[in-house]
């Protein structure tokens, strides 16, 4: 008859751990060392396994739950006197669990601490290169290294995450012992490593080199307390992510040296062909040093100041965005914009999203099966993969339409062959005009959306004759009055959009990002491009549907001047519902406008003209109005198209029905 045995927490260095995962449901039958459940702690993750081979008959914690050692997790039926030796406590697993040779201290002892050993001497206020080695990671040997987590060059603060390593039981980040930059990587993903094998050199600087602290591994948990609360630092602060604009103008500095700032104050004006911006300061403190001035160009990642922040720990990154920064904080894995479909061949090789945080069980699965980790989205808490993840990823990439073997691609990453490379010179004489600013961020874009977006174009036309006389009225009357102030044709255009949009909320939408699901919009906003002697912009008008006429012409004013002066924001052109393209000044008869994703449809105006229209009786002159509508056809489909364009062609041709 089965025995009844209690299978309790090992020894796991006195923290309290959260279950992460329940690795076996009751009744499953184990085998000796198979995981029961994933614990996680702030610095480490690891599995709970059986202790001796059984039938699992009741779990006692559930995910979400806090453990510690000694506490009961499960009952396990073992058969006969095979589990009779067996005590009733798991032992610690053989991996480099967050164990460590001072149980006693606080959550910095579920991290292993990072041996460095100084390998050039410098003087105090100098540099010394040190070499970082594998700490005490208990009895495991050759351990797989899964992820490199730094670069060479990168600059990093104490205590943040060099390598990953993985045995069967448990995964673990390696630490730095102190801040500083790496200067040499010595080993990559692949290779196996024990206690004491040389990770990389590290140069610090000479006080920090100078630390015991750094040349024990029993100093581990003061290894931290390097970044002392108490001690004032000296941060670099960094142009943001600033839309992938390069060499943008410094047009204003709004602080000097020794002034003492807040948080988001602004510290420079950056302007572009497209817009104007101010960089905030992501720490408050006092300047100490600026490094650039008016007429310098940045790009993201360049240093703009120094501020010395006191009180604050050097271990503490600021908030801006840095190119250079190992981030190794879960949500890290969430912050990359993933496209509108979760793969398009125009997209070229995938990257990887940074730091990927999964249990040994479900890595064990994805090698299984071949996945990377860094593509798949995870569902648990921190966006941590779970199980069903990997599986749903599986299941997803075999249903993906794949190209046949007979396809050629290119290295433009589109299944089809490279252009050629002409050499126009040997026709004639040549000249070499670069892009402009706008031409050079627009293009790519306008790339991406033709490629990834399936567009259908419906033509249509709209009978704007009474619409054009009471524009006209209203201009001679706002004449004689004396009010400064225009009505175009593109206002009433707005207006009848913004009505029609109400009608078809399908076209006030955006396909969300896993491509499953539509994010209808209840606001109305309505992008209208504008031309620009430095390129095409495209500014947004928020809440048309609320706004009058009158209204609309003098927002419409201001800021057309402001866009053609490239005083125009970021925030100025963002959050668009529908976009309106507009040629109808120019001339042409119909053209085919291209989605400006998100949205998932645009409107081309071209020039009106008097037709001949059969009124029943006899022809009459109409003034018409060539519509193009583009749309994606992934979420609107012909006859929608087509009724939401004689729907918008009816309101213009009668503005009545804009107020019923």
């Amino acid at each position: 008859m089965a025995d009844l045995k209690e299978v309790l927490v090992p020894d796991i260095g006195g923290d309290e751990v959260q279950v992460i995962e329940i690795c076996a449901s009751v009744g499953d039958s184990l085998a000796a060392e198979d995981a029961i459940i994933t614990v996680e702690s702030d610095k480490a993750t690891m599995d709970i396994p059986a202790p001796f081979a059984g039938v699992l008959k009741e779990l006692k914690v559930a995910v979400g739950d806090k453990v510690s050692e000694g506490t009961l997790i499960a009952l396990l039926a073992a058969e006969g006197e095979a589990a009779a030796p067996q005590a009733a406590k798991t032992e610690a697993p053989k991996a480099p669990a967050p164990k460590t040779e001072a149980p006693k201290t606080d959550e910095s002892t579920a991290k292993p601490a990072t041996t460095a050993a100084p390998v050039a001497n410098a003087a105090a206020s100098g540099s010394q290169v040190i070499e970082v080695t594998v700490p005490d990671i208990g009895d495991a040997k050759d351990v797989d290294v899964i992820e490199v987590l730094v670069q060479e060059g990168d600059h990093i603060d104490a205590d943040a995450g060099l390598i990953t390593l993985e045995t069967d039981k448990a995964t673990m980040d390696v630490p730095a012992p102190q801040a500083g930059v790496v200067k040499s990587l010595k080993i990559k993903v692949g290779d196996k490593v024990s206690e004491g094998s040389l990770i990389l050199l590290l140069e610090v600087a000479g006080a920090a080199a100078a630390q015991p602290a750094a040349t024990t591994v029993a100093a581990t948990p003061s290894a931290p307390a390097a970044a002392t609360p108490a001690v004032a630092s000296v941060q670099e602060i960094k142009v943001p992510d600033i839309g992938g604009s390069t060499d943008v103008d410094v047009i204003e500095l709004l602080v000097a040296v020794g002034d003492e700032i807040s948080v988001d104050q602004g510290l420079i004006t950056l302007e572009s062909d497209k817009a104007t911006m101010e960089v905030p300061a992501p720490v408050a403190g006092k300047v100490t040093e600026l490094i650039v001035k008016v007429g310098d160009k940045v790009s993201e990642g360049s240093v703009i100041a120094k501020v010395e922040v006191k009180g604050a720990a050097v271990a503490v990154s600021a908030p801006a965005p840095q190119a250079d920064a190992p981030v190794a904080e879960p949500a890290a894995a969430a912050q990359p914009n993933r496209p509108p479909v979760p793969y398009h061949p125009s997209a070229g090789v995938q990257p990887t999203t940074g730091v990927v945080f999964a249990s040994p069980s479900v890595r064990r699965l994805a090698r299984e099966f071949g996945v990377d980790l860094s593509q798949v989205k995870g569902s648990g808490r921190k966006g941590r993969i779970q199980k069903e993840d990997v599986q749903a990823y599986v299941r997803y990439e075999l249903s993906r339409p794949k190209a046949s073997a007979a396809t050629a691609v290119g290295g433009n990453g589109l299944q089809v062959i490279d252009a050629p490379k002409v050499d126009f010179s040997k026709f004639g004489d040549v000249v070499e005009v670069p892009l402009t600013r706008i031409q050079k961020i627009s293009g790519p874009n306008l790339h991406r959306n033709w490629v990834t977006i399936p567009h259908v174009t419906q033509f249509d036309e709209a009978d704007i004759t009474e619409l054009e006389n009471f524009r006209k009225q209203q201009n001679e009357l706002a004449a004689k009055k004396k009010q400064n102030i225009k009505f175009t044709p593109l206002v009433f255009m707005m207006k009848a959009v913004a009505k029609t949009l109400q009608d078809f909320p399908t076209f006030n939408s955006s396909l969300s990002p896993d491509g499953e699901s539509l994010i209808q919009k209840q606001y109305y906003h309505i992008g209208v491009a504008v031309d620009t002697p430095n390129g095409l912009v495209v500014p947004v008008f928020r809440d048309v549907d609320k706004k009058g006429i009158v209204e609309l012409s003098q927002e419409l004013a201001e800021i057309s001047a402001k866009a053609r002066d490239g005083k125009l924001k970021a925030a100025d052109m963002q959050g668009s519902c529908f976009t309106i393209s507009s040629l109808g000044g120019i001339g042409g008869t119909a053209f085919t406008p291209i989605v400006n994703y998100p949205d998932v449809a645009i409107l081309g105006v071209s020039k009106s003209e008097f037709k001949p229209k059969w009124n029943g009786k006899e022809f009459v002159p109409r003034l018409m109005c060539p519509l193009s509508l583009s749309y994606d056809h992934r979420v609107i489909d012909g006859a929608l198209a087509a009724r939401f364009s004689v729907t918008l062609s009816s309101y213009l041709s009668d503005i009545r029905t804009l107020i019923m």
